[in-house]
């Protein structure tokens, strides 16, 4: 098994698992949603469904780039409430600061994984 195979699987994973998560632990998400944005819960609901689409997407050769670039978007758009529980980690009390400083980073890394996953014609 090529190693863009095994990325594909774990973006596969991470997204499907957390697409449902928006579902069976909204509370979870709705927690972490910077105030300035409007409609939480929607967001919540809207997010996790187009996780599981994405996710969906990735095991068609056909939709995998186009699943990739809507999953790269959707990461980038999902930022703002990773950047929010770092700048407020005091909110957080039972993560600690730097796993939420680490988590911003693992984003970056997670944008090129699905970057690579999602170019390939296997």
């Amino acid at each position: 098994m090529n190693f863009q195979i095994i990325g594909l699987i774990f973006i596969f994973s991470l997204f499907l698992i957390s697409g449902i998560g928006h579902f069976i632990k909204a509370d979870f998400y709705l927690n972490i949603m910077p105030p300035y944005i409007p409609y939480h819960l929607e967001i919540v609901y809207i997010s996790g469904i187009l996780e599981i689409i994405g996710a969906v997407g990735l095991l068609f050769l056909t939709s995998r780039q186009l699943a990739g670039n809507g999953l790269i978007l959707l990461t980038l758009c999902i930022s703002p409430a990773n950047i929010y529980m770092w700048v407020n980690h005091h909110l957080y009390p039972t993560i600690p600061e730097y796993i939420l400083l680490i988590r911003l980073y693992l984003q970056i890394l997670l944008i090129g994984l699905i970057w690579w996953a999602t170019r390939t014609s296997f």
